[in-house]
């Protein structure tokens, strides 16, 4: 697929020395001057903190089980979807706060992809496991009331949400759609979701994604080992190579909110996704792209 927009001078960085099995979910912390992400499959939460540009050392905290995502809460604490559970934890406690337990599912189903909305609520995507279409796009807020606001998903990903927070997203990425829907920033209403981009002709559905403040949503575009940028009416503005063979999320972090940081599997776990890249399951940091991004709300 040829770059569909004039080149800027770009610069990538792996950040890392040791590769994570499966890299998702990265959020950018500006209190605390840090990028947080997981490494799913090995059940682990991961830290990598700034000194303006300067990164130290990433840390880890493990967690039980698979973990599908995580985003900021208040006080330092981080909100975590495990395999069938969301949990409110603070890195290095071994003590958690579960907030949903959903229990064992009648299908093999998994907590996936998350992401808070504007106003701080909690939202996640399960991932059918035998990619039947029966899948949920859950959401929990500061009561924990639990609702259930999509049904029929086989590979929940790509949630995020427009600057205004009136339109949410989320990615398909069995049938390579990313959906959108009306959704009301006030009360949380949620309309009906509708195919507001196709990517199949680009051989690849959108695994993790983010919006910048423009609008535009940027995706990892995981079997064709690109990161692809879509205006906010869903037409393809910008393609790039990504740094390896299997990016799979991606977020926008630093002080300025400028650089574009994007995770990337080694080995899924599941034998449905292993590099073949030599800097597969690092953590890369893209600078120069000319986009800003949006600090993420806090859950609480």
């Amino acid at each position: 697929m040829p770059d569909t927009a004039p080149r800027r001078t770009v610069s990538v960085t792996r950040l890392t020395s040791t590769p994570d099995m499966l890299g998702e979910t990265p959020v950018w912390d500006n209190a605390a001057n840090c990028l947080w992400w997981i490494d799913g499959a090995g059940g682990k939460v991961r830290r990598m903190s700034f000194n303006g540009d300067k990164a130290g050392d990433p840390e880890s905290f493990a967690l039980p089980g698979h973990v599908g995502s995580i985003a900021l809460a208040v006080d330092g604490c981080l909100v975590a979807a495990l395999d069938r559970s969301i949990v409110l934890f603070q890195p290095g406690d071994p003590l958690r706060l579960t907030l949903l337990d959903l229990g064992p599912p009648q299908t093999p189903l998994r907590l996936n992809d998350g992401k808070t909305d504007r106003q701080g609520r909690f939202l996640v995507a399960d991932i059918s496991l035998d990619r039947q279409p029966v899948g949920q796009l859950h959401r929990i807020g500061q009561g924990r009331a639990h609702e259930v606001l999509v049904e029929g998903i086989t590979v929940g990903n790509g949630l995020c949400f427009s600057p205004d927070g009136a339109t949410m997203y989320y990615s398909d990425s069995a049938l390579r759609k990313l959906m959108a829907c009306d959704y009301d920033p006030a009360t949380g209403a949620c309309g009906a979701p509708r195919v507001h981009i196709d990517t199949a002709d680009i051989g690849s559905g959108i695994d993790g994604a983010t919006v910048d403040s423009d609008g535009n949503i940027w995706g990892a575009l995981i079997h064709s080992a690109r990161i692809g940028c879509f205006s906010s009416s869903g037409r393809l503005i910008d393609s790039f190579a990504a740094p390896v063979d299997l990016p799979a999320s991606l977020a926008f972090g630093g002080p300025g909110m400028d650089r574009l940081f994007v995770t990337s599997i080694r080995d899924s776990g599941t034998g449905k996704a292993v590099s073949k890249h030599p800097d597969g399951g690092h953590l890369f940091v893209i600078d120069g792209l000319g986009a800003t991004g949006i600090p993420e709300a806090r859950f609480g």
